[in-house]
């Protein structure tokens, strides 16, 4: 019998391991094979990566090299705005929102309330990011405040501006609340703006994971670099 274990993100590795794949156990298999040798003289590089493939889910200008080496190459260029959620549920969507906060190379991620959260969804993108826990509402106040960083609350609510027609501040935090019931009454009254999405169909609310997306999205459209490809 293997001495292998499944982690909860679908990986398999030998026990007090951490595993170098991201897609053990999902189809189809994607990224390179083991890399031909010479292998290239450069410490960004895994030996155990270069010898056995890397299946992970990044592009492909980072293939073959170590974590540390692809957070700190991101820590160089990461943008300036930083996602929090609100945890209270053990809410599956989380997972998807941090994935999109990794797209969009978000500075930070805070998960607020409880320190679990289910991390299949972010497909490991977690490892690729600063994520940071926060106990409670007025601790993520709080540490936003000592920052000088506003939080800009994301909800369909009475009162909330269109997100469509809001200049989102280049230094902030974007604060998602769960499925369902949306945004905490603490976290709106703490809250410096709160903005909502458009929505033309018959629908209450939109996933929170797509919700998530769009506000993030709408930040990179007014203050990220676009280079042609």
């Amino acid at each position: 019998m293997s001495n292998e274990k499944t982690a909860q993100d679908g990986e398999t590795t030998a026990p007090g391991a951490e595993p170098l794949q991201y897609d053990e156990g999902f189809e189809p298999k994607i990224g390179v094979g083991p890399h031909p040798e010479p292998w290239p003289q450069d410490t960004r590089f895994d030996p155990e990566l270069l010898a056995h493939g890397d299946r992970r889910n990044v592009v492909d200008r980072y293939r073959y090299w170590t974590r540390e080496a692809i957070v700190a190459d991101l820590d160089t260029r990461r943008h300036d705005f930083h996602v929090a959620v609100e945890n209270w549920g053990h809410d599956f969507n989380i997972g998807s929102v941090v994935r999109t906060a990794n797209a969009f190379l978000a500075k930070e991620i805070h998960i607020v309330g409880q320190r679990r959260w289910n991390r299949r969804g972010a497909m490991v993108t977690d490892r690729y990011q600063h994520v940071r826990h926060h106990p409670d509402t007025a601790d993520l106040t709080a540490w936003a405040a000592a920052e000088e960083l506003p939080i800009i609350g994301i909800d369909n609510l009475p009162g909330a501006v269109p997100l469509e027609t809001t200049e989102l501040p280049r230094r902030c935090v974007l604060l998602f609340g769960q499925e369902g019931p949306g945004l905490t009454e603490e976290a709106r009254r703490h809250a410096s703006l709160v903005c909502s999405i458009a929505q033309f169909g018959s629908t209450r609310s939109i996933n929170a994971g797509a919700a998530a997306a769009i506000a993030m999205h709408s930040w990179i459209g007014r203050h990220a670099r676009i280079e042609a490809s």
